[in-house]
């Protein structure tokens, strides 16, 4: 069957929502989501009432004179999509996509609005000011890379750090999980990594229901937990300073994961929550890969022969701006490796090898040995991790 001109289409049921810029499509079968232009939407409400590719065509031409109109080339990208159910009276087969079954619908919207409302926010963002004002008047409480040794023997610390850490990345999520079930929004934790590290991750496809103004109080979510919790640690540290090594331990560590998670959202050169926020805030959309064909174009040595196209000169503005926040995330990247990683590393491997100087006979050695096996688990963890995310894409 081919597709002319003189074609009609039945499209599948779809819901449209005026974005920022442009409009979002939904796919309400499978759920998913699309972003179009104005002219699309136009296109599609009037396949939706019958007329002819040639005659939409026809009409789009004369409204949108300064764009380029071409219905068959659309209607094709329609088909791809699987949007299209039925062609010139003749059924297509049943588009294959299924919509991923979700959760926590159990959890009560009214739960969620809780922990996110207007007065909530206003408690997250004082809270936040309180947090740089203890961290000012308080330096000792500053996080340090030495805060991660809670124990003496090194062997516990590991796991120490990964359980804590574990714990209060499943509660960072878990916000952003209250704040979708406060704005009635199925959702599922689903299982990533981060180097070798097994981390959750909160499935926000929904989000696109939303309007514009209300999504970044989702992105945000996680942010606000993780505030609360760096403020709830502070504060203890203050209120206890007289009690337990290892509870005063616990609670830097808690302030230390919580800090350094929180400066990570500010590297939005990855697909950080902030990252979110960002392209959210601004109406554009694939700010990361437009930042990444900038790098390209500026560190090109020779041209392409054909230019690509221009884009609209607020647009240029606002990706060269996300490329600044790009190098800067980079440099607080950076910064958290020279600053705390790389010496907890050291410090570490230090410890160690002064530790296998008490010979084997001590438990000093060999907390030593079994804290060498535990580092030498996580780098082959990491090198698989690299070799499976880097290598393999190239086979």
């Amino acid at each position: 069957m081919n597709l002319t001109l003189h074609s009609h289409l039945v499209l599948v049921p779809i819901e449209i929502r005026k974005d920022k810029k442009n409009y979002i499509v939904e796919d309400t079968n499978s759920g998913e989501f699309y972003e179009m232009p104005e002219v699309c939407i136009d296109a599609i409400q009037l396949i939706n009432e019958g007329y002819q590719l040639g005659e939409i065509e026809s009409r789009l031409k004369s409204k949108y004179p300064h764009d380029e109109v071409d219905l068959l080339d659309f209607a094709e990208q329609l088909l791809e999509l699987q949007l299209v159910v039925e062609m010139d009276g003749v059924k297509l087969a049943a588009p294959i996509k299924k919509q991923d079954p979700l959760g926590f619908e159990w959890i009560s919207p009214k739960l969620g609005k809780f922990f996110f409302n207007k007065a909530a926010y206003t408690v997250y963002a004082a809270l936040f000011i309180i947090n740089v004002f203890l961290f000012l008047t308080h330096p000792s409480l500053f996080p340090n890379f030495k805060d991660i040794f809670i124990f003496d023997l090194m062997v516990l610390n590991i796991p120490a750090w990964l359980v804590l850490s574990f714990c209060f990345v499943l509660l960072h999520e878990f916000g952003h999980v209250l704040a979708m079930r406060a704005y009635q929004l199925p959702t599922k934790l689903t299982i990533g990594h981060r180097l070798f590290l097994v981390v959750f991750e909160t499935d926000m496809s929904f989000v696109w229901k939303l309007p514009s103004k209300d999504r970044n109080v989702l992105y945000l979510a996680g942010l606000c937990f993780d505030t609360f919790v760096l403020f709830a640690a502070l504060l203890g540290q203050l209120i206890f300073a007289d009690g337990s090594e290892i509870f005063l331990s616990v609670l830097k560590v808690i302030v230390l994961d919580a800090f350094i998670r929180m400066i990570y959202q500010c590297c939005i050169y990855m697909k950080t929550d902030l990252y979110y926020v960002f392209e959210n805030s601004t109406g554009i959309y694939n700010l990361m890969e437009n930042a990444q064909q900038v790098f390209r174009n500026w560190f090109r040595f020779r041209k392409p022969a054909r230019q690509p196209e221009v884009v609209f000169e607020e647009e240029k503005r606002t990706i060269i701006t996300y490329t600044v926040f790009y190098v800067l995330g980079v440099g607080l990247t950076l910064s958290l490796f020279f600053g705390y990683y790389l010496p907890q590393m050291l410090y570490a491997m230090t410890t160690i090898h002064h530790c296998f100087g008490y010979g084997p006979s001590t438990y000093h050695f060999w907390d030593a040995s079994l804290s060498t096996l535990q580092l030498i688990i996580g780098l082959v963890l990491l090198l698989y991790s690299w070799h499976k995310k880097y290598i393999k894409k190239q086979m």
